[in-house]
């Protein structure tokens, strides 16, 4: 990739819309325009309505062109920003006409790469801003509003500094080592590394309990045969998406749908029944099932209120009770409308709330918003990438191998583990191992972006 050609790209969404926004970087941008409007003076962040022609000097369209002089603007680069009317050919001219005098088509993420090499942005708001476009709550965007902001970027510095100063004490034992040093020095250095494994600790906790507010949390409902799962989904979603009827086994593989509940968007999973499948492809959708609750976040036990509770629902709850450790558990008692006859001595622990598939289900809708918010709630930083959560296990993994090399007096070892742990930590924010990293991390943006 050449960081030094100028590149253009559209930066909106392709269809039919009010605008479109055509964007050029590099040290041609300005000449570009002036080519493309047929005026020499465009004056830098004000908003110019123009003339645009094409190659063949016709008249494209009137547009809005804004221009940042580097090093003001969002790559350090000199942008130019075409805003036209929206609609599937006038932006592809204007992006034809920008390449036709000097551009090249720009590639997925180059904007943001160019951004972070003119240290405009460090890597942690570039991974927020490209978790921005896709994040499914008003939580999730909150957090990642932090971290543009340079929330995390503060953390990882301040831990830095603090794996820096243990080093820095661990120089000074080794060169001073006949001279007095105080005492409580040791004490000082492993007290700042067991500070900083809690924080790493917790951090990488709540941010894989948190995940969904990025990513969309996935509920799966699960249940016997026949309980009412399909026809709850097909209400959520206000259309029939599953087929209901009164033959056990109908479901007999999962359906996935998104739904929007409050201000989360959710992945909603319809699991086939659960109970001795009869035939082969059946007890496919058993197996399905079973792989739709292990990576759920959230699982809803649907039992039929108006059923006797049988060895089937005991299956139900046996699978609830191994997963409820890790997994948020909702029990709901489906045909709320019907006469009660199953027995819930054994689904009180888990306060189970009653809907209608049917007619009804505000009850489970307020008990999902509620979680969701719950969960939204919590004020702390977290890793938004799973590139950001590895390297923190492994800043972790250096520290704890550094301590037994300290407490043994070998502090040569303890340094050079504790070092490591410092370049991966630095790494979360401004990563300098190679260009094909960058292409690699970058290469997952949005093109235009």
């Amino acid at each position: 990739m050449d960081n030094r050609s100028t590149i253009s790209a559209i930066a909106t969404a392709s269809g039919i819309s009010s605008i479109s926004i055509i964007r050029v970087s590099g040290d041609k941008a300005l000449s570009i325009a002036q080519k493309i409007t047929k005026k020499e003076n465009i004056q830098p962040r004000m908003a110019n309505l123009l003339s645009l022609y094409n190659k063949e000097d016709k008249l494209i369209d009137q547009a809005i062109v804004i221009y940042f002089k580097s090093p003001k603007s969002f790559t350090g680069e000199d942008i130019v920003e075409f805003q036209c009317h929206g609609g599937l050919i006038i932006a592809q001219e204007i992006l034809d006409t920008t390449i036709f005098h000097g551009a090249r088509l720009a590639e997925a993420g180059e904007f943001s790469k160019r951004a972070f090499l003119n240290g405009k942005i460090d890597l942690t708001k570039a991974e927020a801003i490209a978790k921005l476009i896709e994040v499914k709550s008003v939580d999730g965007a909150k957090i990642l509003s932090k971290q543009l902001k340079g929330d995390l970027k503060e953390f990882i510095d301040s831990n830095r500094e603090a794996l820096l100063r243990a080093i820095a004490y661990s120089e000074v034992m080794i060169d001073y080592a006949q001279e007095d040093i105080p005492d409580d020095i040791l004490d000082n250095i492993i007290s700042q590394l067991d500070k900083l494994t809690g924080e790493i600790e917790k951090i990488v906790e709540a941010s894989i309990r948190r995940k969904g507010l990025i990513e969309g949390f996935k509920v799966a409902i699960i249940g016997k045969p026949n309980v009412g799962k399909s026809s709850l989904l097909n209400g959520l979603l206000s259309y029939e998406r599953a087929i209901v009827s009164n033959i056990a086994g109908t479901t007999r593989d999962t359906i996935e749908e998104q739904i929007r509940i409050g201000g989360h968007i959710i992945r909603l999973v319809d699991t086939a029944g659960i109970r001795d499948a009869l035939d082969s492809i059946e007890q496919i959708g058993v197996k399905k099932s079973m792989e739709s609750i292990k990576d759920a976040d959230v699982v809803i036990g649907l039992f039929d209120k108006s059923s006797p509770f049988d060895k089937e629902d005991e299956k139900i709850l046996e699978i609830l009770d191994e997963i409820s450790h890790d997994k948020h558990i909702i029990v709901a008692l489906n045909k709320s409308d019907l006469p009660q006859k199953i027995s819930l001595e054994k689904l009180e622990k888990y306060n189970p709330i009653e809907l209608s598939a049917k007619y009804d289900f505000n009850s489970l809708t307020t008990a999902l918003e509620e979680l969701f918010n719950d969960i939204g709630s919590d004020e702390e930083l977290m890793l938004t990438s799973s590139r950001q959560i590895d390297i923190v296990k492994r800043v972790r993994e250096a520290i704890l191998e550094a301590k037994e090399p300290l407490l043994n007096g070998e502090l040569e070892f303890f340094s050079y583990h504790l070092q490591d742990a410092v370049k991966l930590l630095g790494s979360i924010s401004r990563p300098y191992d190679s260009e094909e990293v960058l292409d690699k991390m970058f290469g997952e943006f949005c093109l235009g972006k």
